[in-house]
């Protein structure tokens, strides 16, 4: 049996699972929140349609897809930002999360890397603003028309459930044992 005893430190080392292993929804939580993000990731966000004079363009965007396309368009600044904020931090967010779960860690190295979570979750929408914003500067252009699909909602859906996941996870890291 292992001893959760840090012995350069003394201080006790816990796994959140084994103070709250009655808690089944946590784990749940954190799997629900990556398969919806992958589903948001990689269906359509929106459809662009445009016609000029007799012909007809209907392109499918989803996150992955617009992120290649901007790259391929020489944006390479907003590709990158949409690239960090939409795939690598939400992944990235729900492995510490996982993570904060799973390893045993003292109670100061755990509010320490949630207060860091915090800090970098105050970002966590603004994937979902840019894509309002590429939204609304193609409707006003005229000659393209575009529509929302479901990868925007799933997408949404899968940020909440990590921010869900994150509250429910610093309360249980806050109680005491």
């Amino acid at each position: 049996m292992k001893l959760p005893y840090n012995g350069s430190m003394g201080a006790l080392k816990q796994s959140l699972r084994d103070l709250h292993g009655h808690r089944k929804e946590i784990p749940f939580l954190l799997f629900l929140a990556t398969g919806v993000l992958l589903a948001g990731l990689s269906l359509p966000i929106l459809t662009v349609e445009k016609t000029v004079f007799w012909r007809h363009w209907e392109n499918h965007y989803s996150v992955f897809i617009g992120i290649i396309e901007l790259a391929k368009g020489g944006d390479w600044l907003l590709a990158s930002i949409l690239f960090f904020f939409s795939m690598v931090f939400p992944f990235a967010k729900l492995f510490m999360l996982a993570v904060l779960w799973y390893s045993e860690w003292t109670k100061q190295q755990r509010e320490k890397a949630l207060h860091w979570l915090g800090l970098l979750g105050k970002w966590s929408m603004l994937d979902v603003f840019v894509v309002a914003i590429f939204i609304v500067a193609a409707k006003l252009r005229g000659l393209t028309e575009v529509q929302p699909r479901i990868g925007i909602y799933i997408f949404c859906l899968a940020i909440i459930l990590s921010m869900l996941t994150t509250m429910a996870i610093e309360k249980l890291a806050q109680q005491k044992t």
